[in-house]
């Protein structure tokens, strides 16, 4: 038995590959084996999964995928391999042997081959590494995040394989074959630079030294047209090789850049900052350049050196590589430093770092990193001009703005002085107005090559006069609003930051607390890195607890923090605090603002859109799209989607105690919004159709309600709104607005009818115990109807037939006719089923009298398709068909896309009783290709069903398997 990652995510056998299905189930093993031997949370599993916001019934999914992945490994004799899947608590665990695992074997090859000392055999082990790759890592899962992170740290190790065992075949002489590996994966991955290097290396060792230099010029080309950017230190490097005529190889000189003391010829032109070393000419990240003068001068013996005339694309000049700087001696100029010191325990952050380093790379580049606050925007800034301090021999200044601090803002000029003084300028010459010393400022960096951070910005205009004026000069801005301002007149580039990932989450708390604390409970660290929302300063806070209590568990803790009602006390630490953080932000903002922020505290639900802000503010549309807009430029909220925002979970609980006392009134307000659009919808996507029209008697219809134009438009706000829909009906319920809970959960009907197995029946149970904590006859029979359905569609007969009894009474007892009609019609559903047929037909053919009776067309229309088809499974096709034409002359044809399709069905189905093949065939290709086109797989794989008993049409056969695999995959 064989597990494989590299590749398609495949289990292999002495009997051939297990089928493991659809691509989701394919996602949990690849998530099981990338965490072989360890648990793997139902969170995780779930990320893994689903890309955006799982269903509300992932858990029963991903409990079915494990199921049946469980029953493919035990009957493949798993366990004689000592292969076996674990339940443990609330994760999942996959224990196998770790030399099943082929990305286990191709580290374990690579760690051998790395301690070769012969060339030879490295270059033997590097390839039986890389022949364990069948094609790209993970193919055949369903790509979330979890697993494009995991594909591509995969795929980084085996590009870095190419590139070491290319290295091995050099140290051999065998330029060409190193050639040709590395050609074949610079042309698949062209902008990597280290590859486009190493080739133009190993063809100038192979005497193609043309070819060499042709692809250095496509690599530049490529580059300055796709990101705009201008060669990396390695390829200049290579480049400058090929030009010198370098003798010996690059992997050996002590003076190229990848030698490990970090020594290398000087690029002409200004030094740009990189992601790794900053391209530092020395290991201690001094830089042998004399000090800055106040005439904003360097001293020409230590100036860059000029290229030669010609156009060389930026290349490094034949300059004699540099000596190793000399400490400075006492006495001697140093250059500016302000920074604070590097952040302690930084993690993670490759990502922003890299887009730093890209955005810095521009002329007098302006780079915004902003987020909201406690998200670790400073430590970002910082993390990343320690890390390029060497690009930067002129100096590096710092100021806090205290844009958001409870002590102000300092004044411009005495910014301005601090930078002036540290530049080298005597203190009486400094001027007295800040445009004055602004003025200087520019003046004095106009030739340098400086880095500015300016911490916690508040506004742009407090940004502008700090601007260096040299262009070789860059300017790091951190701010908890977007500054869009900065944007439009000086180019800058923003740096968006987000909350951690748990696993970097969890490895900051490693960082604090060490990490033995922190392996020894692996689960609980994760979950305090999930409580903590990912935000940095919650996890630095929670970490300070934990440091000074080493008696406290995590786990602890955790159940501490799982509280929402202490969970922000348990995260403020003296004068630090999540707290502390978003009330500097808070009380930045105008009313309007903080109102509609208290407000969003208590929304139930997940996410919220113009009109769902409005109803929670009092308000209407426009006014919260204007307080939305200004809480995202605060980074208070998130629009995650155009027109659909979040709000972060600690956020959430700040805002929820900043106005206690409106929260009934939010709620109730959200909740009569949530009826209000879901009647629309509803109304849209079914004309005609009557669920639940009696409102509560203290219903307050919303400002404004959101119109949707067509069908599509109102099934898809059913479908994302569905999570949110259900826990706004459980806060109703936890409120006592169970004539609110049982409505909104009711007004769903469209979606559970197009999707009625997807596993409705425990939020209709939760509409159930609501209608009957209020005694309500007609609430009660009308959830009652549409369970007992949805049970029946279920399989759970038995169930349905119990619960539907009940309802035609309780509807006659509450005077609702057409309640009555429909119980009738679901209850003869089950009868039918259990073989109750007479029964079933007199039920509902006393259904169609009610309805006709009451002259409901919908209801009517209802009762007799499913007439029809009890008439056709008692061998009455005629009367079948018959009841077919009267209910599609009720309603026009481009209405009830789900009923037409069914009633087409069973008229097809009825022609072929009646031997009438060829246009039975014909109404049910009809049937299928309407539900295909309107993506109703239920009707589509109930027609091509009838279709394949007749025919045996390989068109027909594949559709249904389309079909069948969209029903399957749909959770």
């Amino acid at each position: 038995m064989e597990f494989r990652l590299l590749g398609t995510v495949s289990v292999d056998t002495f009997t051939g590959p297990l089928p493991l299905g659809p691509a989701k189930r394919r996602s949990l093993l690849a998530a099981l084996l990338l965490s072989a031997n360890t648990p793997v949370s139902i969170a995780r599993l779930t990320d893994s999964l689903w890309d955006d916001t799982p269903p509300l019934h992932a858990r029963s999914v991903i409990q079915g995928h494990v199921s049946r992945l469980r029953a493919l490994l035990v009957g493949a004799d798993a366990e004689a391999y000592g292969v076996e899947l674990v339940t443990l608590g609330d994760a999942y665990v996959l224990r196998l042997p770790e030399t099943l695992l082929d990305a286990q074997r191709f580290e374990e090859l690579l760690t051998l081959a790395r301690g070769q000392r012969s060339p030879a055999d490295a270059v033997l082990m590097f390839k039986e590494a890389l022949s364990l790759w069948q094609g790209p890592a993970l193919s055949g899962a369903f790509a979330g995040r979890p697993l494009q992170a995991a594909a591509h740290s995969l795929e980084e190790s085996r590009l870095a394989t190419v590139e070491q065992m290319a290295r091995s075949y050099a140290a051999l002489g065998e330029h060409n074959r190193a050639a040709a590996v590395l050609r074949a994966e610079a042309v698949a991955h062209p902008m990597r630079e280290s590859l486009a290097a190493a080739l133009m290396t190993a063809l100038y060792r192979a005497g193609r030294q043309s070819e060499a230099l042709d692809w250095f010029h496509r690599t530049r080309r490529l580059l300055a047209d796709e990101l705009g950017i201008d060669p990396g230190h390695e390829l200049a490097d290579a480049y400058a090789l090929i030009l010198r005529g370098d003798p010996e190889p690059d992997a050996g000189r002590e003076g190229g850049r990848n030698a490990p003391d970090g020594q290398g010829t000087a690029a002409r032109g200004p030094v740009r900052p990189s992601g790794g070393d900053g391209g530092s000419r020395g290991a201690s990240g001094n830089v042998a350049v004399q000090a800055d003068r106040p005439t904003g001068t360097n001293d020409t013996a230590t100036a860059e050196p000029v290229g030669p005339p010609g156009d060389l694309g930026g290349a490094p000049s034949p300059a004699p590589p540099r000596p190793l700087p000399v400490p400075s001696l006492a006495g001697e100029p140093h250059p500016t430093d302000l920074l604070p010191r590097a952040p302690r325990g930084f993690q993670g952050r490759s990502a922003e770092l890299a887009a730093l380093t890209r955005a810095a790379a521009g002329e007098a580049p302006v780079c915004l990193v902003t987020g909201p606050a406690g998200v670790g925007k400073t430590a970002l800034a910082l993390q990343w001009a320690h890390r390029n301090a060497a690009a930067f021999p002129d100096g590096r200044l710092f100021a806090d703005l205290r844009g958001f601090s409870d002590t102000g803002e300092p004044a411009l000029v005495e910014v301005l002085r601090e930078f002036l003084l540290a530049l080298g300028v005597a203190p009486r010459r400094v001027p007295e107005s800040a445009a004055a010393a602004a003025a200087l400022f520019r003046s004095l960096t106009d030739r340098r090559r400086l880095l500015v951070v300016l911490d916690n910005a508040r506004h742009s205009a407090t940004v502008r006069p700090l601007l260096p004026g040299g262009t070789d000069c860059v300017t790091l801005v951190t701010s908890r609003h977007r500054l869009e301002g900065l944007i439009a007149s000086d180019a800058a580039r923003p740096v968006p930051l987000d909350v951690l990932e748990p696993p970097d989450g969890t490895a900051l708390l490693a960082g604090v607390l060490g990490e033995d604390r922190v392996l020894a409970e692996p689960v609980a660290a994760r979950r305090l890195a999930e409580l903590c929302g990912g935000l940095p300063l919650a996890l630095r806070v929670t970490a300070a607890r934990l440091a000074g209590r080493p008696s406290w568990t995590l786990a602890g803790l955790a159940d501490e923090l799982a509280d929402e009602r202490s969970r922000l006390a348990y995260l403020d630490v003296d004068d630090t605090g999540v707290s502390a953080a978003l009330r500097l932000t808070v009380q930045q903002l105008p009313q309007d603002a903080v109102h509609q922020l208290a407000r969003l505290g208590h929304h139930p639900g997940s996410h919220f859109d113009p009109y769902t802000a409005a109803a929670l503010a009092g308000t209407d549309p426009v006014v919260a799209t204007a307080a939305l807009e200004r809480l995202a430029a605060a980074h208070l909220v998130t629009e995650a989607a155009p027109g659909r925002w979040v709000l972060h979970d600690l956020v959430r609980l700040y805002a929820r105690g900043m106005e206690p006392e409106g929260g009934p009134e939010a709620l109730t307000g959200v909740l009569d919004h949530y009826i209000a659009t879901a009647l629309a919808a509803a109304d849209t996507a079914e004309p005609g159709g009557e669920p639940c029209f009696v409102l509560p008697e203290d219903y307050r219809r919303p400002v404004a309600v959101r119109d949707f134009g067509d069908r599509a438009t109102a099934m898809h706000w059913l479908a994302t709104e569905r999570d949110d829909l259900a826990l706004a009906a459980d806060a109703a319920r936890t409120a006592g607005l169970h004539d609110r809970a049982w409505r909104i959960i009711l007004l769903q009907w469209p979606q559970v009818v197009w999707r009625v197995r997807d596993n409705w029946s425990p939020l209709l149970e939760l509409a159930l115990d609501s209608a009957r904590s209020q005694d309500d006859a007609y609430a009660e029979s009308r959830v009652l109807n549409l369970l007992g359905w949805v049970l029946t569609e279920e399989g759970r007969a038995a169930e349905a037939i119990a619960l539907l009894e009940r309802s035609p009474a309780l509807a006659r007892q509450a005077g609702d006719r057409l309640g009555e009609a429909t119980a009738l019609i679901n209850l003869a559903v089950v009868q039918a089923e259990q073989g109750e047929l007479d029964t079933a037909l007199e039920d509902c053919g006393r259904a169609v009298g009610l309805a006709r009776e009451e002259r409901d067309a919908h209801t009517e229309m209802l009762a007799l398709q499913h007439l029809a088809r009890m008439q056709l499974t008692a061998n009455r096709p005629n009367e079948a068909l018959a009841s077919v034409r009267t209910a599609l002359d009720l309603g026009p044809e481009h209405e009830e896309i789900a009923r037409r399709v069914l009633l087409l069905t069973t008229s097809g189905e009825a022609r072929l009783a009646l031997g009438e093949e060829s246009e039975g065939i014909l109404l049910l290709d009809r049937a299928a290709g309407e539900a295909e086109r309107a993506g109703y797989d239920e009707g589509a794989v109930r027609a091509l069903q009838a279709l394949l008993r007749v025919t045996a049409e390989p068109e027909y056969r594949k559709r249904y398997e389309e079909a069948v695999r969209r029903l399957n995959d749909d959770g």
